[in-house]
């Protein structure tokens, strides 16, 4: 895959750019190193994701743009949709409004637990304030669907429904660039099939799907390094069908590893 061509602090958040119009933001400072997207075209901005919502994201996006911005939700867990409540537009699929819109699966005391699970390793802004902290909870009135396509203006990024994870995950692909938004469906780290909602059967199904998207150049995972190369998805593949040949590929079966990522079912 192409690096990132700089790497520049902007306080709690890193920003990585991939090209003069897209760019990742990265949480490096809380262990689960989360990333979100800015994409940039002529007449609007989008964000795949808001993050955790430790810091102000969207600060960091009107630093790289003035365009009117719309955040897309890869999928509506607390850790990708902390910064939702920083924009006026966001989208997200059917099968995750229950789960943004309604704070009963949304335990914030447990959130919070988690989020500090260990140490930050960079130093959170001032305002932050984990006794305060709240998972974002709010209407969608924007739906997404598979094969919705956003006009950016001179760009277009293409909603791909992957499930598995959760049931209304998606994918973000500009196809033009080859860039692939992968979210929690694929990162070099432990992908998480065995949730409440996931499916792994679905999961396996999604991953397919990925790899038989042409001109794929650069993959844009939600966790853990940002720099990896397309070769992943393949071992993915390969690594759920191994799961699949042995009769492992369903839920309670375990923590599977791999060479490059491991598999909770």
């Amino acid at each position: 895959m192409n690096h990132p061509k700089s790497n520049l602090e902007h306080s709690w958040f890193t920003i990585d750019q991939v090209d003069s119009s897209t760019f990742g933001i990265s949480e490096y400072g809380q262990w689960m190193k989360l990333h979100s997207y800015l994409f940039i075209g002529k007449g609007k901005a989008i964000l795949a994701d808001s993050g955790l919502g430790v810091g102000n994201i969207r600060t960091v996006v009107d630093s790289l743009t003035q365009l009117p911005v719309q955040v897309i939700t890869t999928h509506a867990h607390w850790d990708h949709t902390g910064g939702h409540h920083l924009f006026e537009w966001f989208s997200a699929h059917a099968l995750e409004s229950e789960w943004i819109e309604k704070s009963v699966e949304r335990e914030a005391k447990e959130i919070g637990e988690w989020l500090v699970k260990e140490p930050f390793t960079k130093e959170a802004p001032p305002e932050f304030d984990i006794e305060q902290y709240r998972p974002f909870q709010g209407k969608v009135e924007n739906v997404h669907s598979d094969g919705d396509v956003f006009d950016l203006g001179g760009r277009h990024l293409e909603i791909i429904h992957t499930p598995g994870h959760s049931p209304g995950h998606v994918c973000i692909y500009d196809e033009a660039r080859g860039y692939l938004v992968t979210a929690d469906l694929l990162y070099q780290g432990i992908l998480l099939g065995g949730l409440k909602y996931s499916d792994p059967l679905d999961f396996q199904r999604s991953l397919l799907r990925l790899k038989a998207l042409p001109h794929i150049k650069v993959l844009l995972p939600g966790h853990g390094r940002f720099n990896i190369d397309n070769g992943l998805l393949d071992e993915a593949v390969e690594a759920f069908d191994t799961l699949a040949g042995k009769g492992l590929l369903k839920k309670k079966s375990g923590l599977h590893s791999f060479p490059r990522l491991k598999i909770s079912l």
